[in-house]
């Protein structure tokens, strides 16, 4: 694994929109959450741009990513905001860039494309958490406290859920493993690709937004299908938000479908984890080693390493 730095007050956040652009109220509600944690924020030119829903163009959402990991004076990146487009500006990336210039990359939805393709690409551990987004109507504490508990590099980081959430256990156990994962419909579209996900042996998260129940049960088969889940360790599902159904009901809800492909694993399975698109977003490094617990009523993610260097 190559850590980046870890980010300490007064360090300096760089925003990008690698994808859509973000409305110019809930960018600067979100900005005034960080600046009042004593970090500087830059706004990248990708902020400024609007091609119709996108930040400017492939290359110019390129072309910005690049810059913030070449400029100096740059500790972290942080992502505006989701959407779609990751798909196009990803080849367009200097990762031999990235990699000689590690730095803190984070955050969630369409964002999942950028998170595993430089981490498999350079080895650098990213960050799939909060975006500019998430704090763009409200302050959750526990996003913005687990954030820099995490990136500040503080010991013993143990992520549970929040007092208002309860995670649901559909099979316990306990599994060690390095932490994958992100949005079901980015990983998805990977299958197939040179780009896919290699799941072997691996922790594996996964979450999603404004679904069908049929288009959930589907997508998660086809992954069984592509044998994403033959050899991962354990499986957490984050918050499954807006999920909708149809005139003719699907006739089960999101744990009974993922019981229904899934519960012939033989390893722990846990859903409503905080991660995604719900309040409560972890912030989870993708690619390091954590042990997963899953028993008596209690779920935990122990991260068994570092994720950030904590040298100048």
């Amino acid at each position: 694994m190559l850590r980046p730095k870890s980010l300490k007050r007064g360090h300096r956040i760089g925003v990008v929109s690698p994808s859509y652009w973000l409305e110019k109220k809930g960018l600067g509600n979100a900005v005034t959450v960080f600046q009042k944690k004593d970090y500087e924020v830059q706004l990248g030119d990708s902020i400024y741009l609007k091609d119709g829903p996108f930040a400017g163009t492939p290359q110019q959402r390129a072309n910005d990513i690049n810059q913030m990991f070449s400029d100096p004076n740059i500790d972290a990146i942080f992502c505006a905001r989701g959407g779609y487009g990751a798909n196009r500006v990803l080849p367009l990336l200097d990762y031999d860039l990235i990699q000689s210039k590690p730095k803190i990359f984070m955050g969630y939805s369409d964002i999942t494309a950028f998170l595993t393709s430089i981490t498999q690409k350079t080895g650098l551990v990213t960050f799939h958490g909060p975006m500019l987004s998430t704090f763009k109507n409200k302050l959750v504490p526990y996003n913005l406290d687990t954030l820099v508990n995490v990136l500040s590099g503080k010991e013993n980081i143990r992520i549970v859920e929040p007092n208002e959430l309860k995670p649901t256990i559909l099979k316990s156990g306990k599994a060690i493993g390095p932490l994958w994962g992100g949005n079901m419909c980015l990983l998805g579209n990977r299958l197939g690709t040179k780009n896919q996900l290699n799941t072997d042996g691996v922790i594996l998260f996964i979450e999603d937004v404004d679904e069908n129940l049929y288009a959930f049960d589907r997508m998660l088969f086809h992954m069984k299908e592509a044998g994403m889940f033959e050899n991962i360790r354990g499986l957490i599902v984050g918050e499954l938000t807006e999920m909708k159904d149809e005139i003719i009901p699907f006739g089960k809800t999101t744990d009974e479908i993922i019981l229904d492909v899934c519960g012939d694993l033989n390893i722990p399975i846990v859903t409503n984890f905080p991660c995604g698109h719900g309040n409560y977003q972890a912030t989870l490094p993708i690619s390091l080693p954590v042990e997963f617990r899953a028993d008596n009523n209690f779920v935990e993610l122990l991260f068994l390493e570092s994720p950030v260097s904590k040298g100048d």
